[in-house]
């Protein structure tokens, strides 16, 4: 009866090591699982991270290629208005030459005509005195 009992005894605590090995095995592959869950939910929240950078990163170069397209243009725009301006500063002294030519025409014109009204003054009295000798040597005394 003593083998008995130690057989069973035996028996018994190999199925108590055999119930522990089991749950020891389940818990294992219960921390796996935990563990894979875990690394795959970091890996899909830093996925998710990687993938909005990516995605603000492209924007980004797509507003630095527009802004670059667009200081072409305003550097262009800005070198055309220059001309202009450069342009019209050009047409303004020659308008102020001509304003200084047209003056001075204008100055020379009045001294011809100053001039010729005097001479022509002159001659108006010279005339007048000579026809006025000329009656008075003709009449009779």
């Amino acid at each position: 009866m003593a083998n008995k009992m130690l057989s069973s005894m035996i028996k018994e605590h190999q199925a108590k090591q055999q119930a522990r090995k089991e749950e020891q095995e389940r818990r294992r592959k219960d921390a796996i699982q935990a563990a894979n869950d875990l690394t795959q939910a970091l890996v899909d929240h830093l996925n998710v991270g990687v993938a909005q950078a990516y995605l603000n990163q492209k924007r980004l170069d797509t507003e630095a290629s527009q802004l670059e397209h667009n200081a072409t243009n305003f550097q262009r725009q800005t070198s055309q208005w220059m001309g202009l301006v450069a342009s019209f500063a050009d047409a303004l002294k020659e308008v102020g030459h001509v304003h200084n030519w047209a003056s001075t025409i204008e100055g020379d014109m009045r001294v011809v005509s100053s001039a010729l009204e005097y001479a022509y003054k002159v001659e108006q009295q010279n005339s007048s005195s000579l026809a006025g000798n000329t009656t008075e040597s003709s009449s009779p005394t």
